[in-house]
């Protein structure tokens, strides 16, 4: 048991990330079960770029330090969570039905719709990092992370695939089951309770207000959800919750 937790947790980080994780035994359904990792990698994605911005802040000003941690977070996901966004916004912005939309974004090519996601997404991510406070950085950089890689978790557990015949999507909707969307959420939970205390009452709602809204939407548009359905969400909640330490 604690073998097979090991590896979903090293599936989690090497899905989400570029971090070298070495060779461990292939599990077809591996993936679905490291959903409940998610957050956990999120932390740690987000405390990796803390340390980065520490680092950097201490020799430049705040708009380079911010920039810095930007690419940081893009090379160390390998601009995983951006590809999902821009395949997203061109597929919900070009498609005229379900299947249009979803032949959009099954195409590799990046449209105006998608390119206009991704630079708005940037300069939001960009602006925001480089508006936080220096008391408060840390703990709400960390809990972002946390708190998008959860939005994964409901949105796969109430969604069906939009797709029934290849993509990240089905190898994740509605395969997630009611204890990993329990454990993976009280992981999440926990860890944004403890880095922002009381205040992570807003952050958490607002993470819940996302996958709730983006999950009635894709539903409507798409009758389900796909891979790049989680990195859309992924990249709002990461906006929000900054968002959210810049108006504490």
């Amino acid at each position: 048991m604690m073998r097979r937790a090991w590896c979903d947790a090293l599936t989690a980080l090497q899905f989400l990330t570029r971090v070298p994780v070495g060779s461990f035994p292939y599990d077809p359904e591996a993936l679905s079960r490291a959903v409940v990792w998610f957050p956990l990698v999120g932390g740690f994605v987000g405390a990796a770029a803390a340390g980065v911005h520490w680092a950097v802040a201490r020799a430049v000003s705040a708009p380079i330090a911010a920039l810095a941690t930007l690419i940081f977070l893009v090379l160390i996901t390998g601009a995983f969570h951006e590809d999902g966004l821009a395949d997203t916004a061109d597929g919900l912005g070009g498609g005229w039905n379900r299947q249009q939309s979803l032949e959009i974004m099954r195409d590799s090519r990046i449209g105006t719709y998608g390119a206009t996601a991704l630079i708005l997404s940037l300069f939001a991510r960009w602006l925001l990092l480089g508006s936080l406070p220096g008391g408060v950085f840390m703990p709400y950089v960390i809990a972002a992370h946390v708190l998008c890689r959860w939005t994964t978790l409901p949105l796969s557990f109430f969604l069906k695939p939009a797709r029934a015949d290849a993509g990240q999507g089905i190898r994740v909707a509605a395969l997630t089951s009611r204890f990993t969307l329990w454990a993976g959420s009280g992981m999440a939970f926990v860890l944004a309770a403890i880095l922002l205390r009381w205040h992570a009452i807003i952050p958490v709602l607002v993470a819940m207000a996302i996958a709730g809204a983006s999950g009635i939407y894709f539903h409507r548009r798409l009758g389900g959800v796909t891979g790049d359905c989680f990195g859309a969400a992924n990249q709002i909640t990461e906006i929000a919750i900054y968002l959210c330490g810049v108006m504490r």
